[in-house]
């Protein structure tokens, strides 16, 4: 697995073809994003992730939350969740996002990993409630985690260390052509909060 190099230049597309990811590198300082992570835990309205898997309901030890402009409805793993107003502190981050991106999102969906043992397997976030080829903005908190691409055809693999306070975009056909994933790790024992900035489509949603 090749591990991109942190070049910090969000201009460089990280992927070889068939989509676009841009890193940003930090975009606050470790003061700053301790801040954040410290009120998030504390704030946000976590919840256990459900999903249903060949009819059967899955409860995760991962948490989750959902936050946007407007009570949209968002389906994933045959679940639906409802997004909840956002926060002085939300606000705030995805101000700082889209300053940095240039894009404008109007939700968020939040996902809170305890330990290296809390993962997400190989997906796409390719939901019909999202813009289509929209850019998906995903700010990191708190323990450093590999993050992973793999071709859905090649099988051509990237991966990349996100550490806390850095921003990564997946944009353009990413979603069509490539999975992500968060693979579990045994060296790490302290969460990490992950904010993923989206745009749903009001006229799917």
């Amino acid at each position: 697995m090749d591990l991109f190099s942190h070049s910090n230049n969000p201009s460089e597309n990280l992927l070889p073809y068939q989509g676009i990811v841009n890193y940003y590198g930090l975009i606050m300082d470790a003061t700053k994003a301790a801040h954040f992570y410290r009120i998030l835990m504390d704030t946000i309205s976590w919840q256990n992730d459900r999903a249903i898997i060949f009819g059967k309901l899955i409860i995760t030890k991962r948490e989750v939350a959902w936050y946007a402009d407007q009570p949209f409805s968002y389906s994933y793993s045959n679940t639906t969740k409802t997004a909840l107003p956002w926060t002085k502190e939300l606000l705030e981050l995805k101000s700082l996002v889209e300053s940095y991106t240039n894009e404008s999102f109007n939700s968020c969906l939040l996902n809170l990993y305890h330990d290296g043992n809390q993962s997400m397997a190989w997906h796409s976030d390719a939901e019909k409630d999202l813009k289509e080829n929209g850019a998906i903005a995903s700010l990191s908190l708190g323990a450093q985690r590999k993050f992973a691409f793999k071709h859905k055809t090649t099988k051509e693999t990237r991966a990349i260390h996100l550490p806390s306070g850095s921003l990564l975009v997946m944009k353009g056909e990413t979603q069509r052509h490539w999975l992500h994933r968060l693979p579990p790790t045994k060296k790490i024992n302290q969460p990490r909060i992950n904010l993923t900035f989206r745009t749903i489509d009001s006229t799917k949603a």
